[in-house]
């Protein structure tokens, strides 16, 4: 009888049950419409954005560097979900493995980090460009850009390892069927009957950690870089060093709006806003920079506007190599 009641309350369902977007399942079809185009401009542009850094000699800089950096995490970060949740739209095929499940809520977690981190540091980039432009190439080296996308990568795995462990050990007794198109941490730990204190409290203080800094670091870049352009004499000047931000600030814009909305919505309109719109901004959150990163940074950035150009046009300038 004591071993029986031991692995009830140990138990853990061997898949779970994805619902998609409780309270509109008769428009899963309109949603997944919007849902699957963003999804194949992101894919598109960010693999396109990947092929121009690697091939055109002209990007072969720290900024086309950390941008090629941005493009992989956003088609990881979109690939983690999408795909699962147009299955669940169009084929009804809602049910995850348990296993399948965390390995979702590492992925979705840990490139959601890695996603602030990168902005964080593409920011330190124009700071640096800006502030110290003759020693620009010599304090972004490919090494320590290297190690700076390291390090950053591995912030997120080891800050988001724990989440898993956190998960896998509550009993799961109030069912298997999750509110959601993913394995959200939260969403998962709530279907348990035991203590998700630690959960709740952990997953704040990541937020914290990842977030928090991120948006300090960003901050303090451009409030330096801001001191560093008002002070230069030439209105052109001027013009063209805040010029050199507008895309990294559209990007800025596109990932942390819709993080704010939803951890302030969970937080204080928790009773008023629907859980079909919590659901809905969260995949927002995945889908938008993804979607819009290749699109600002190809109109905004001079350098890839113009080798777009050249290979739409077939110039004979663009370098063709082999894969």
């Amino acid at each position: 009888m004591i071993m029986l009641m031991l692995n009830r309350t140990n138990w853990i369902p061997a898949s779970f049950i994805l619902r998609g977007v409780p309270g509109l399942e008769d428009i899963h079809m309109w949603i997944s419409f919007p849902f699957c185009s963003m999804y194949v401009v992101a894919m598109v542009g960010n693999c396109g954005l990947l092929y121009l850094i690697r091939y055109e000699d002209s990007l072969h800089r720290p900024m086309y560097y950390f941008l090629a950096m941005l493009s992989l995490t956003d088609i990881v970060m979109c690939s983690s979900t999408i795909p699962k949740a147009l299955c669940i739209f169009w084929f009804h095929l809602k049910e995850i493995g348990s296993d399948e499940c965390l390995v979702q809520m590492f992925f979705i977690h840990t490139f959601t980090g890695m996603e602030s981190g990168v902005l964080m540091l593409m920011a330190l980039d124009r700071y640096v460009a800006i502030c110290y432009p003759l020693r620009y190439s010599t304090i972004l080296t490919n090494p320590v850009i290297a190690k700076v996308g390291l390090a950053t990568f591995l912030r997120g795995v080891f800050l988001i390892i724990p989440f898993t462990f956190l998960t896998k050990r509550l009993p799961y007794c109030r069912g298997n069927i999750i509110l959601h198109t993913y394995c959200d941490h939260m969403s998962v730990a709530k279907l348990s009957c035991g203590n998700i204190k630690a959960n709740a409290i952990y997953g704040l203080m990541v937020a914290l950690l990842i977030g928090g800094f991120d948006i300090l670091c960003i901050t303090i870049s451009y409030t330096m870089i801001l001191r560093a352009v008002v002070s230069l004499s030439s209105a052109d000047a001027r013009q063209k060093a805040f010029s050199t931000c507008t895309a990294h600030i559209c990007a800025i814009v596109f990932s942390y709006s819709p993080a704010f909305f939803s951890f302030f919505s969970h937080r204080f309109g928790g009773h008023t806003i629907p859980p079909s719109c919590h659901i809905i901004v969260a995949n927002i959150y995945l889908l938008l920079p993804p979607t819009m990163n290749p699109i600002v940074y190809g109109v905004k950035t001079k350098q890839i506007r113009d080798c777009v150009i050249r290979i739409l046009s077939g110039s004979k300038d663009v370098k063709s190599h082999g894969i």
